[in-house]
């Protein structure tokens, strides 16, 4: 399967997660990557077998381990390496495990680990010191991310039981390729879903911009500068026509096949009012719910002893994925942008029980999302209800 294959499949995931999430997450505004949850769930697929495996295969749209792990060594060569030493966006994403020190992993999935996701492998001992390993694991979020992510693992996650973790970071800062003019940002009526309104700061610009109209709803591209390579960031706003849109524009995103590659603007345009609210987002969830209603369910349950590829131990029969968190935050503001993303999958051992000038407004709820553009792969992806909540 080549790249550009596996990125459509993967974004395919992406928007049926993001479907998922913010349908349930109506009244607050919300950022994730689901590229982090993405690396997460293939590094549990290559410690998988049988059934589990296949299902995991099948929600990941790929035909064998080899094609996923393929496609992982290739983003984090390709598309998450960092660009900011020529000007480019500065990009950070990084594996690490944390196993217990008495399960010695099996020779084939620390091989994956350690030359695919290019994992940091810590031997813990989760038996005596479960609050201590979680401790280390949040630090080390919080380290990778710039100090944006705070305890991707909430109290209580880590315990006695837990036999590993798996957690990746992500980090993207962006510059605009052109900036906003803090002088013109100025406060006005941002209308919320239940008709009420607040005042929250919007940034405006006179010059062109990449907008194109559908039916229904605009799409707003704003690049980011480029470094030397050929990879092209950007970040896209998805407004609904409607003030009360929202919720059906991201039912259409999450149900048709190739929405972002049919609804992204092409060339530059005229633009009458053009506003943009300012906006700082901080969201956490617990994945796991989300993913078993959209057909992932064995990894969660651990009946078949389908994670038992992972380490060298009888145990490895009995494990199972407990909870899959994941904490992302991202700032918008004039210079650009800023965002972060951590995700951490605590692995147990079961209990053996266009025509004229195009106005874009973004007075109302939108969906928002930062993808490369040359490979069409989402880094991050959320919307915005309210810009004037703090994060």
């Amino acid at each position: 399967m080549d790249l550009r294959e596996s990125i459509a499949n993967e974004t395919n995931v992406a928007l049926q997660i993001a479907k998922q999430v913010m349908l349930k997450e109506k009244e607050t505004n919300l950022v994730f990557s689901p590229l982090s949850i993405h690396v997460i769930l293939s590094l549990i697929a290559s410690g998988s077998k049988g059934k589990t495996l296949d299902e995991m295969l099948s929600f990941l749209k790929s035909s064998c381990n080899g094609d996923l792990n393929s496609f992982s060594s290739e983003l984090v060569a390709l598309i998450l390496a960092d660009g900011s030493h020529t000007g480019g966006p500065l990009l950070r994403f990084v594996n690490g495990v944390w196993i217990e020190k008495s399960l010695p992993m099996k020779p084939y999935f620390k091989d994956i680990v350690d030359s695919v996701y290019k994992a940091a492998s810590n031997q813990v001992d989760f038996q005596n010191k479960a609050v201590e390993v979680a401790n280390e694991v949040n630090l080390w979020a919080e380290k990778e991310t710039n100090g944006l992510i705070k305890e991707v693992l909430p109290s209580g996650s880590v315990d006695h039981s837990t036999k590993l973790i798996f957690a990746n970071a992500l980090y993207f800062k962006g510059t605009w390729n052109e900036k906003f003019d803090g002088s013109e940002t100025k406060h006005q009526d941002f209308h919320l879903l239940n008709g009420t309104k607040v005042q929250t700061p919007f940034m405006t610009s006179k010059k062109k911009q990449f907008v194109s109209e559908f039916n229904g709803f605009k799409v707003l591209g704003l690049s980011y500068k480029q470094g030397e390579d050929k990879r092209r960031f950007s970040m896209y706003f998805y407004l609904p026509d409607a003030q009360n849109g929202l919720a059906a524009l991201v039912e259409k995103m999450g149900s048709e096949p190739d929405f972002l590659n049919r609804h992204i603007p092409s060339q530059q345009v005229e633009v009458g009012q053009f506003k943009i609210p300012k906006f700082k987002i901080s969201f956490g969830f617990e994945a796991s719910s989300h993913l078993k209603e959209l057909g992932l369910v064995l990894p969660f349950s651990g009946d078949d002893g389908g994670l038992s590829e992972m380490v060298d131990s009888v145990q490895g029969q009995n494990l199972y994925v407990s909870s899959i968190h994941h904490k992302s935050f991202i700032e918008v503001n004039e210079e650009g942008t800023e965002a972060a993303a951590a995700s951490a999958a605590v692995i147990k051992l079961r209990s053996l029980q266009m025509s004229g000038p195009i106005d874009f407004v973004a007075d109302h709820p939108f969906i928002f999302l930062i993808r490369e553009d040359m490979t069409g792969m989402v880094l991050f992806v959320g919307h915005i209800v309210n810009p004037a909540l703090e994060a």
